[in-house]
């Protein structure tokens, strides 16, 4: 019986430090279009924008921060999958370029989703303590999105 378990701890390891080998493209793209970045193509004061980076950026930009557990797989592509995922729903670095309709939509779906706490996700903030929005910094994202988007409505 030993001997079983110590064969299937080392297969173990083996297929372990063989996935390691496997690490999808990193999330390192350079904007190319600098007026097209939301802090850009708005005035975003600066504490909306630190929130912004802080607690969006990572999954829904075209720059993620990648930290020293991003090198370990399975969890790299699990991080991976999130962050093509965020950036196909919503990408700050390239949302200039949407329609004013769409920005619009996505303005109000972020306060939907910051009102529900459905953001940042809880598999974010579980290790990144620091992107955990405080009643505040959701009231200020809130109140200059909504003035935001009373500014594109009243330009249609």
């Amino acid at each position: 019986m030993k001997k079983i378990i110590k064969k299937t701890l080392f297969i173990g390891l083996i297929v372990f430090l063989l996935i390691q080998l496997y690490q999808p493209a990193r999330n390192l793209g350079f904007e190319q279009d600098l007026t097209a970045n939301f802090t850009r193509a708005y005035n975003v004061p600066k504490n909306v924008e630190h929130i912004l980076r802080t607690s969006c950026y990572d999954c829904h930009s075209n720059n993620t921060n990648y930290r020293w557990y991003s090198y370990v797989q399975p969890g790299r592509s699990f991080m991976e999958s999130h962050i093509k995922d965020g950036k196909k729903d919503l990408n700050f670095y390239e949302f200039g370029n949407y329609s004013k309709r769409k920005q619009e939509s996505k303005l109000e779906a972020i306060v939907k989703q910051i009102k529900s706490d459905e953001i940042p996700l809880s598999s974010y903030t579980f290790i990144h303590k620091n992107a955990i929005l405080t009643p505040t910094q959701k009231q200020d994202v809130i109140n200059w999105i909504n003035k935001t988007k009373d500014s594109l409505s009243s330009k249609n």
